[in-house]
Order: C-alpha cells, then structure tokens, then sequence
C-alpha cells in the first residue's frame, strides 16, 4: 500500500502540488496523466523519496517515507525513467546488478535473477555486455526495467518509459509491459502524457492540472462522467491529437 495524504510541493513561487491524496492498493495500475506542469512526474519523485514534500506525508505499508527511512522503503521499488538513466560507463549487465552487488547478493543469485528478467522483458541475453551507447532506445528501456525489477520490489513507478521511443517501438513495448504488470500483479504507477496509453494500462487513471487531481477513476468514466469541464476539454484535445496523427499517416 502506497498512500500519500495532503502531500504538497512548491519549487521557489511556484506550486507545483496543491494539498493531494491518493491511495495506490495492492496490485493496481495507476496512470497519472495531464498537460506539463501538471506535477504528475513530481508526485511520482514524492513517491520514492526523490522530492520531499512541503507538507503532508508519503507512507509505504504504513511507513513514513522521509530522508532516514528512503533508503530502506527504496528497496521494495522499482524506478523507470524515460531516457533509461543508464550508467554510460557499465555495461547492461552492470546497471542491471548494481544494486543487488551493493547489497552483496551472491554471484549465483545474481546470475539466475538476470537471466529471469531477460526472459521476462524480452530482452537478447548476448546484449548484456554491451554499453549502453551500444543498445538500441527500446534496448535501454528494456535494461532500465530490468534494474527496476531486480530487488522483485512491490511498487514499480514509470515516469514517460516510452515517450521518447518511436511509434513501432513504443508498440511492442507497450504490449511487453502491459504483460509484465499482468503476470507480476505488482503495484504500478506510471506518468505519460498519452491518454490512449493510459487506457491501454492503467486500472484507474487520474487525471491532474495545476497540481490538483481534476478526476479519478476509469477510463470510461473520463469520457462519460466528465466532474469537471477541463476533463472534458483534455480527452477531446487528446482525441484530435489522435485524429491527426492518423490523418498524417494516411
């Protein structure tokens, strides 16, 4: 159980995170998604520990998340970032360990969790010396969702890991993923900016501007029970992005 309780974040003038709470249970797929600025990759940094919140609290199974527990809850989660944030200078294998080396875990452990993993994401076991500069953007992301899982930690959280790939790559990936939170039954918080991405993924989608959440809930209920006009506004914006991505490809 992941909670935050009227959590809020301000970076100089700026508030970034208005009073906020939310409740992530057991084994859901929560989609944070809205327009930039809306403080959804903020939320998700309050959620492991990388941005303290001004007021409010983040618990982890009833823990206090703060700097002198971070270090400990970190343990049971797993963080993707969209550009992979891959050690240039280690080799796949090397990201991928890392922490399961400082946390001296056998080599033999070590060796069986990997081979796992690169069954799990499809990712090509003769790659794994390789460099990152050497990997293709779907490689990456595949690596950096292997060190994410490495610890098997209870809450995976995935700011945009697709955003930057493209559309052929992002599919295939998707469709991985979608099955990896499947099989795994792990709490999910993922942040796109994509709402066909989020209704691909997510159990409940929350919908954030200006640092509030606007509406929470499913996708469907999004698109037939609008609770405010910005909602309605945000899903017919997306529906015309789509609309013209289609059109260009034809």
């Amino acid at each position: 159980m992941l909670e935050l309780h009227d959590v809020t974040k301000s970076f100089g003038s700026v508030l970034a995170v208005r009073p906020l709470s939310l409740v992530l249970p057991p084994g859901e797929t929560v989609v944070l998604i809205g327009p930039s600025g809306s403080g959804k990759s903020t939320i998700l940094r309050m959620m492991i520990g990388l941005v303290i919140p001004d007021t409010g609290s983040v618990r982890i199974d009833g823990q206090f998340l703060n700097p002198d527990s971070a270090f400990e809850l970190r343990l049971h989660m797993g963080y993707v970032i969209q550009d992979g944030g891959l050690f240039p200078h280690l080799t796949a294998r090397e990201n991928v360990d890392l922490q399961a080396h400082h946390l001296r875990w056998p080599t033999t452990r070590i060796k069986e969790r990997i081979s796992e993993l690169a069954v799990l994401t499809r990712f090509p076991p003769d790659a794994l010396d390789r460099y990152p500069a050497q990997l293709s953007g779907g490689q990456k992301q595949r690596i950096s969702l292997m060190r994410a899982l490495m610890l098997d930690p209870d809450i995976l959280l995935l700011d945009e890991p697709l955003g930057a790939l493209d559309p052929l790559i992002r599919a295939d990936l998707q469709q991985d993923l979608r099955g990896i939170f499947q099989t795994l039954q792990k709490s999910v918080v993922m942040v796109t900016h994509d709402l066909a991405e989020a209704a691909y993924f997510a159990d409940r989608i929350v919908l954030l501007h200006e640092g509030r959440i606007v509406q929470d809930g499913t996708f469907v209920e999004l698109c037939d029970k609008p609770a405010d006009p910005f909602v309605t506004h945000f899903v017919n914006a997306q529906r015309a992005i789509h609309v013209g991505e289609s059109g260009s490809a034809g």
